[in-house]
């Protein structure tokens, strides 16, 4: 009889503490921040796991909102990005970097004191609140494929000294 592979294992083990502490679903969770990437080492502490993936979406973002809000040391990338920014726009990236900051440091504090319980009352904090942040990532996105185009036309008409 063939062995079962360790994302069945995982799923199995995350199917106990769904029920356990009322989490979504592991499609659901995987769909969203990659938690199967947990399968490719063993752990006991399959909720710290989990925490930590759905941690390294939000990081990303909030070193990418970080990066636009404070462009000094930025690739020329974002430079274009960040010129045309209205303060409607900046407002939007402040709502943003603080609610991920936020989980940044509530993640800290759970990496300094594990509690499984803990551990999943955050995941389930984020899981709800992801849906809105995705939204205004959506909206961000927006603004800034609109500042791309605008400095694309600028670049196509040319200096005319």
């Amino acid at each position: 009889m063939a062995k079962e592979s360790s994302l069945e294992d995982m799923k199995k083990d995350y199917e106990k503490l769904k029920s356990k502490y009322s989490l979504p679903s592991f499609k659901e969770l995987n769909e969203e921040f990659d938690i199967e990437k947990a399968a490719e080492h063993e752990t006991e502490c399959l909720m710290r796991e989990a925490r930590k993936l759905v941690m390294e979406k939000v990081v990303v973002y909030l070193r990418f909102i970080e990066t636009l809000l404070n462009p000094s040391n930025a690739p020329m990338f974002f430079f274009a990005l960040v010129k045309g920014l209205t303060a409607s726009d900046k407002k939007l990236l402040e709502k943003l970097y603080d609610k991920l900051g936020s989980f940044e440091i509530e993640s800290i504090e759970l990496d300094c004191n594990y509690n499984e319980k803990n551990e999943a009352e955050f995941i389930k904090i984020i899981f709800v609140e992801w849906k809105d942040i995705k939204d205004e990532m959506l909206k961000l996105t927006e603004i800034l494929k609109r500042n791309w185009n605008q400095k694309s036309e600028k670049d196509e008409k040319g200096y005319l000294g």
